[in-house]
C-alpha cells in the first residue's frame, strides 16, 4: 500500500498480479530470444527487504521456464549499523521490529532462493550477513 517492500510476503505477493508477471515474462523473453546460446541467467538480490520474496518468485519462474539453464544467485545484504541509519536504531523497539524482518527476510531469501538456484552465493561486507 505504501510503495515499499518491508516483508518477504509483500514482494512474492508482488509477482502474483498478473500485470506485472506478463510484463517481467515479456521482457525476459525479449532478452532471451535475443541471445544466441543462453547458458544461464545470474540473478542479484537483496535479502534484507521484501526483495527477496520477488527475487524466490523470480528464480522459480526461471526454473520452471527454463529447466536446462543454470541459475546463479547473489543474495546481498548491506552492513548493520549500530547508529540507526539502516535499522530504526539498534536499540529501539522500531529498530528491534526491523531486525526481526531483515531475519525473517534473510531466512526466507536463503530457503526459497537456493531451492530454485543452481548456486546460491550470499554476500555482505560484515561476516553476520547485515543480521545481528
Amino acid at each position: 500500500d505504501c510503495g515499499c517492500l518491508e516483508a518477504f510476503g509483500q514482494g512474492e505477493s508482488l509477482l502474483q498480479d498478473p500485470g506485472c508477471l506478463e510484463e517481467l515474462e515479456d521482457r525476459l523473453h525479449f532478452y532471451v530470444e535475443e541471445c544466441d546460446y543462453l547458458q544461464g541467467f545470474q540473478v542479484l538480490c537483496d535479502l534484507h527487504n521484501g526483495f527477496s520474496g520477488v527475487g524466490a518468485k523470480v528464480t522459480e519462474l526461471l526454473c520452471d521456464e527454463y529447466a536446462g539453464k543454470g541459475i546463479l544467485t547473489w543474495g546481498l545484504t548491506p552492513v548493520a549499523s549500530d547508529t540507526g541509519v539502516l535499522t530504526g536504531g539498534f536499540f529501539s523497539p522500531q529498530g528491534s521490529q526491523k531486525n526481526v524482518y531483515r531475519l525473517m527476510n534473510a531466512a526466507l531469501g536463503i530457503a526459497h532462493l537456493s531451492r530454485h538456484s543452481s548456486l546460491f552465493c550470499p554476500m555482505s561486507l560484515s561476516g553476520s550477513l547485515g543480521i545481528r
